[in-house]
């Protein structure tokens, strides 16, 4: 049997799943050797693996982001950093389990950390709002910041959310005032600032945690300024049409890497990083260090300074590119 859920486009791997299994039985149950039939079994599965996952479309790319053993903020944390301890509250009566932060130590630097948190199951999602942060989430985080800021910590900050949550008592808490405050006040930041897309980068969910100097994100995350579900029930009135939207909003790691909305993607495992969650620590702490090398030899003027103009450059491919059609019209 399969170890795992399986995706809808997986499924071509669930028989030799099932084959790969029933050999390994065999070879428990009696002394006949099967090690090259299973040998020959594998190899063939992490070919057709690497097949599928080597062609996925921006629609299959947002299943594998959302999948249910996908490594989380809390998973990464486990695998790389020491000494963690998280803390609680926003010092206005809340503390919103959809985000979470604390200090640790990644090797022998301390950092502070911060990130969404998704459940495993139903009820470990709902007391999680699925990763849907509300204000008192956001609000947590920046007095997070603020700490880092103070005892200059770098920031390690993990996205993964498909939206900040739009319920009415998050309205009325001050959902968008929230969100602006941490917009704002992540540029004044004097400490690197590193955010990675670690599964799904919502709307301005993912962007009040997102201000950093590298934004980086793994193979098969998605980032988007909306939902394709939402896009597609917006301009065609017809949510079916979520993998057109998602096909046309640019999400992928590729588009945004060409557009320089991110700085760096990260490779995954064959079959995504809940196949092989420890190679992909592995992978995000090799480039978390790298990265914060580089930053902490910056002046905290030049580091701030390289911020904001990493933000203000935004765009300016399609402004261009507009100007280039006006100018050979």
């Amino acid at each position: 049997m399969p170890r795992r859920p399986l995706l809808e486009f997986e499924k071509p791997l669930v028989e030799l799943e099932q084959q790969i299994e029933h050999i390994r039985q065999l070879a428990r149950d009696s002394e006949v050797d099967v090690s090259q039939q299973l040998h020959q079994l594998e190899s063939l599965a992490a070919r057709r693996r690497q097949e599928i996952f080597g062609a996925l479309t921006p629609a299959q790319k947002i299943q594998v982001a959302r999948h249910p053993h996908r490594p989380s903020t809390l998973d990464y944390i486990q695998m790389f950093c020491d000494d963690w301890v998280e803390l609680h509250g926003d010092r206005r009566g809340n503390d919103d389990q959809a985000l979470i932060g604390g200090v640790g130590r990644l090797g022998d630097r301390p950092v502070m950390v911060i990130g969404h948190q998704k459940g495993r199951d139903t009820k470990e999602n709902v007391a999680r709002n699925f990763g849907m942060a509300t204000p008192g989430g956001y609000r947590k985080a920046m007095r997070l910041m603020d700490h880092a800021d103070r005892f200059r910590l770098p920031i390690l900050s993990f996205i993964d959310t498909p939206g900040a949550y739009a319920g009415l008592q998050a309205e009325e808490q001050g959902q968008g005032e929230a969100i602006a405050v941490n917009l704002r006040e992540m540029f004044r930041l004097r400490v690197p600032v590193i955010a990675t897309v670690i599964g799904e980068g919502g709307s301005g969910g993912a962007l009040g945690i997102g201000v950093a100097d590298r934004l980086l994100m793994f193979e098969h995350s998605v980032y988007t300024v909306a939902s394709p579900e939402a896009c597609a029930s917006i301009l065609w009135r017809d949510a079916g049409k979520a993998p057109e939207a998602a096909a046309a909003l640019k999400i992928t790691g590729p588009d945004l890497l060409k557009l320089g909305v991110v700085d760096e993607v990260l490779p995954e495992p064959d079959g995504g990083n809940n196949w092989a969650p420890i190679e992909a620590g592995q992978t995000l702490r090799a480039a978390i260090e790298r990265h914060l090398g580089e930053l902490s030899s910056l002046p905290e003027a030049e580091l701030r300074d390289l911020r904001y103009r990493k933000f203000r450059a935004l765009g300016r491919v399609l402004e261009n590119t507009s100007q280039s059609a006006d100018q050979a019209a």
